[in-house]
């Protein structure tokens, strides 16, 4: 019974299917231009968008200059977006303004532009063009209707496009930690503290930091190692201050700690008679203090 009802579904789903399209095709010859746009306008209400859009290009230059043409235009634009073409969408929703400046439908044309661009915003760990463009065109939106009732939307687009960015360089600053290069990772830590100075990661950047400049110091030729650890203390002095009441920084502190530690151990061998031993004893002795400071603090960036 069920697979009867399912044929009989089946059935008259392909004749339904076969009846629209010898429909549409008659319609397509047509100079009954009233009907065709009739019938356009109803291929839309039942989201045939693809042959809806096709039929309203086709009357572009019937309508053009009537009352008709500006809604036709205006479904014709959804039928991009609908079909999730945003690219071509946002470019029709921008020709839109540009053919009916003073519609009462702009600023909401002038929104779907911006939204368009984050639709087109990809995964984290592509390229976040679209997703700096969707940013300023969002802010462009604001500044010119700032009493638009689309203004909550377009922070909040603006807000979403924001943690995807910030998301995206702290990625970068996490591999280049895993890979060992800590010079790097730390100023990409930094970085992120003053791209999103309102984030509520700011103080976990900022310990990632010190632990990258602690890496990087004691990796360093013994030449450089002490001006390098100078850098950590002082990474650790700002972190003190500006973050004084943090999770982190009891965790941040034995980085602090452990970069005097290597300071003095690093003077009680600098003399002129120094030798690549001493070098290894100062390198040993770092290791020892590290692991036994057992500092392997990780953060997560949700």
């Amino acid at each position: 019974m069920r697979k009867l009802v399912l044929y009989i579904s089946l059935f008259v789903a392909v004749i339904a299917t076969v009846s629209c399209n010898t429909e549409l095709r008659k319609i397509e010859k047509s100079k009954d231009y009233e009907a065709k746009l009739a019938f356009a306008d109803k291929l839309y209400a039942k989201k045939k968008y693809t042959a809806a859009q096709a039929l309203y290009e086709s009357l572009f230059q019937v309508y053009k200059g009537t009352d008709k043409y500006e809604p036709m235009y205006y479904n014709y634009c959804y039928c991009s977006y609908k079909m999730k073409d945003y690219v071509q969408a946002g470019f029709y929703f921008k020709n839109y303004l540009d053919n009916f400046p003073n519609s009462p439908r702009a600023t909401e044309m002038d929104y779907m532009q911006a939204y368009c661009y984050y639709k087109q915003s990809p995964k984290v760990q592509l390229d976040q063009t679209n997703t700096q463009k969707a940013i300023a065109a969002m802010q462009t939106f604001i500044n010119n209707y700032p009493t638009s009732d689309k203004v909550p939307e377009a922070n909040l687009v603006i807000e979403l496009s924001r943690r995807k960015l910030e998301r995206k360089e702290y990625n970068n600053a996490e591999l280049y930690y895993n890979l060992g290069h800590y010079h790097a990772a730390a100023i990409t830590f930094k970085s992120l503290m003053r791209q999103f100075p309102d984030s509520d990661k700011s103080d976990a950047y900022k310990y990632m930091a010190i632990k990258a400049y602690y890496q990087y110091a004691k990796n360093s030729i013994w030449e450089k190692q002490k001006e390098r650890y100078d850098e950590v203390l002082s990474e650790y002095l700002d972190f003190a201050d500006h973050y004084p009441t943090s999770k982190l920084k009891v965790d941040a502190e034995k980085y602090y700690n452990l970069a005097q530690g290597n300071i003095k151990t690093i003077d009680a061998y600098s003399k002129p008679e120094r030798s690549k031993k001493d070098e290894k004893k100062v390198k040993k002795a770092a290791d020892k203090a590290e692991k036994d400071n057992n500092a392997g603090t990780e953060i997560k960036n949700n």
